[in-house]
């Protein structure tokens, strides 16, 4: 199993860097933001850090919905799977920390119709892998895909992502998972509306609370 999410890494890397040989990779500049303020002010080692998509990225106060917990958030929006596991080495390994939140998959599933579940869940194991060779101890955590009323068409994707996920999650170890799917519903199943800004796929601070609700007993102190 490992070999092959190993393979499947080296695979990915030749794919999106040698078709970007004369420009920079998807999400260099951001990538480069969070290197100066890291240099400018660098940042706690051992803190729980927050990495993944656009709901990360649009926690700007996520600090202070977790009063008790030093929190980095390293969210870029737009993201997928792939350039979480692209610029690992850059937003994740060097921290250090004792916790990785990670939400994404999101954006892999609506990149296009021909991703399926089996391939977001593939990707997670290949970044699962590289934060577990390299901090084996470090906790990692998996926010499930949120469902969202632009997105509805694809939740019957999204469900079988985070169960696939759950279930992987279930056998390692200092790893969980993080469903906030189920709280985002309303009693017809479908997306709270109210929960989400004018584009219907960002949340409001009421969504977030939701989040913090559910997020907050999976934190390490």
């Amino acid at each position: 199993m490992i070999a092959r999410i190993r393979l499947l890494f080296v695979l990915l890397l030749t794919v999106y860097f040698g078709s970007a040989q004369t420009e920079c990779p998807p999400f260099w500049s951001d990538i480069v933001a969070f290197k100066n303020k890291d240099a400018a002010t660098p940042p706690p080692q051992h803190a729980i850090l927050f990495v993944g998509s656009s709901s990360f990225t649009k926690w700007t106060d996520v600090q202070d919905y977790f009063p008790g917990y030093t929190i980095i958030n390293r969210g870029f929006g737009g993201s997928t799977l792939v350039d979480v596991i692209r610029y690992a080495q850059d937003i994740i390994l060097p921290y250090q920390p004792k916790q990785v939140v990670i939400y994404c998959g999101d954006n892999d599933l609506a990149s296009a119709d021909s991703i399926t579940p089996a391939d977001v869940v593939q990707r997670f194991k290949t970044l699962y892998v590289i934060i577990r060779q390299n901090l084996p101890n470090t906790v990692v955590d998996f926010v499930s895909i949120k469902p969202s009323p632009s997105r509805a068409r694809l939740m019957p994707k999204m469900k079988a992502t985070n169960e696939q996920i759950q279930q992987f999650l279930k056998h390692q170890k200092h790893a969980g998972f993080i469903n906030v799917y189920s709280a985002m519903l309303d009693s017809n199943g479908q997306p709270k509306a109210e929960l989400f800004l004018e584009d219907q796929l960002h949340m409001k601070p009421v969504g977030y609370q939701i989040w913090q609700k559910i997020i907050r007993p999976y934190l390490v102190k």
